[in-house]
């Protein structure tokens, strides 16, 4: 038998299980996609943000006094963006909770 458009064979018909299971990979695999997107959103904006307050005078090298500010705005910025995820994640939860609740 031929697909709907003649391509080869058509696929067999999926039980409600596979088709679940094969919803819960896309929506892992999405998941995985997002978190990886917002990861390099994160340390472009830290570059961003970082080389601007810490590199005065750009040059072929970095002197030690930039890459202490650097270090130290990177750890600086990624510690806020924890505690603003985390603040977030508590209220997403609280919020889903409550709606659950008569």
């Amino acid at each position: 038998m031929t697909s709907l458009f003649g391509g080869g064979p058509a696929r067999p018909t999926r039980t409600p299980e596979e088709m679940i299971a094969r919803v819960e990979q896309l929506k892992i695999s999405i998941a995985n996609q997002v978190a990886q997107q917002n990861a390099q959103d994160i340390m472009e904006k830290v570059n961003e943000k970082c080389f601007t307050k810490c590199i005065t005078k750009p040059g072929t090298s970095l002197s030690s006094s930039d890459e202490k500010c650097l270090s130290t705005c990177m750890e600086r910025y990624l510690e806020a963006f924890d505690i603003v995820n985390r603040a977030y994640i508590t209220r997403l939860r609280k919020e889903r909770l409550d709606q659950q609740s008569p």
